[in-house]
């Protein structure tokens, strides 16, 4: 059992860290991404391909990995999304959804649809604690995603261009008043949250090391579903989500069915909003008519 609960927070750690992702840009910009899960997936491309076809360090293959995928948000960002910031939401979903089968299908042309095989970026070595096993990947990914919330929460908080983005967040016409460059902080936004993207990329196929050109959709669609879980804006919501998320999936896979764990989380997901709308840590916000 205890190996279980190990392996559910390493998979909802790796959703936590995607999650943090569309809360960054949900709440500085009140945009859906659902790209995010495809910009995942590249993120994993571009470190196999460091690692696997140029030889380079891992580290290397990481930031590679950072890179490419923050300037593929800014250009996502910049192309997509900021012609419709005064557009029904509609029209943005449709947006999102048009990015992500584009980036797929890039990647299809790119990588065709053979998987590839991801060699776990630590290695497949494993500490043994008595009769309990937990991998290097298992650990680096739970560090990681602890580490990655704490930095943003700093960043967030304690930061110039942090305060800048909650400002944002709460009113971008005052914020603009206020001498904020609004596009910029939207556009770090997304940079930061596709850069997290990338480092989640990397963990999710070192820990199921496949992959493919429709790797990122449902960890993508997962990870939103734990950041609407523990509030969609709340940077503890997103981790406490996401882990959540990950304990409840793999406890359903091995006690219950495997092809009913995903019906099984969301309709757990169903019931929170049932008795808490706003998710588990978000805040309820009244408006004015």
């Amino acid at each position: 059992m205890l190996n279980y609960l190990i392996t559910g927070i390493s998979l909802g750690s790796i959703y936590a860290i995607i999650a943090l992702g569309y809360t960054m840009v949900y709440g500085i910009a009140k945009m859906l991404n659902f790209a995010h899960g495809d910009v995942i997936m590249v993120g994993g491309y571009m470190c196999f391909c460091a690692t696997t076809y140029m030889n380079w360090p891992v580290p290397v293959g990481i930031l590679l990995a950072m890179g490419v995928c923050t300037v593929l948000g800014i250009v996502i960002e910049r192309l997509a999304y900021k012609p419709l910031r005064s557009a029904p939401s509609l029209a943005v979903l449709i947006t999102a959804i048009g990015v992500s089968y584009f980036l797929q299908n890039a990647a299809l042309l790119i990588w065709t649809s053979n998987p590839k095989s991801f060699s776990p970026i630590v290695g497949r070595g494993a500490v043994q604690l008595g009769e309990l096993q937990i991998t290097h990947v298992t650990l680096v990914t739970i560090g990681a995603c602890f580490v990655i919330m704490v930095a943003l929460t700093l960043f967030t908080s304690r930061t110039k261009l942090g305060t800048a983005m909650r400002a944002v967040s709460e009113d971008k016409g005052a914020a603009q008043l206020m001498g904020i460059n609004v596009n910029t902080t939207i556009s770090t936004a997304f940079a930061i949250g596709s850069a997290l993207a990338a480092v989640a990329g990397v963990l999710l196929c070192s820990a199921y090391p496949m992959l493919v050109p429709t790797t990122g959709s449902m960890p993508g669609i997962k990870a939103f579903t734990a950041a609407v879980f523990g509030g969609i804006g709340s940077i503890p919501g997103a981790m406490l989500g996401g882990i959540l998320l990950g304990i409840i999936e793999t406890f359903c896979r091995a006690y219950i069915s495997m092809e009913l764990s995903d019906g099984i989380v969301f309709g757990v997901l169903i019931l929170v909003l049932l008795v808490k709308p706003a998710g588990l840590l978000g805040k309820q916000t009244r408006e004015k008519v």
